[in-house]
């Protein structure tokens, strides 16, 4: 994996065991992000790839964690 993955993968790790106690965005996006990457990387050209499906678990976990985060500033602005 290239640096810009390694540093979003580390990132994604830290964010997973802040919210590791609760059922969240977070844990949903990474379970959206393997299932849609196991999916694409069956019917790519280059064939099935690890990296391919951890890529997109990475991309799923920072997806959830910005609707988590706007899921949090909806309930501050409401207070």
């Amino acid at each position: 994996m290239t640096t810009i993955w390694l540093i979003l993968g580390v990132a994604s790790i830290v964010i997973l065991l802040k919210y590791f106690r609760t059922r969240n965005a977070v844990w949903g996006g990474l379970t959206a992000g393997v299932l849609i990457g196991l999916v694409w990387s069956f019917f790519r050209e280059e064939g099935f790839t690890i990296i391919f499906v951890a890529k997109s678990a990475i991309v799923g976990i920072l997806v959830g964690f910005v609707f988590e985060l706007l899921g949090n500033l909806g309930n501050r602005l409401k207070q």
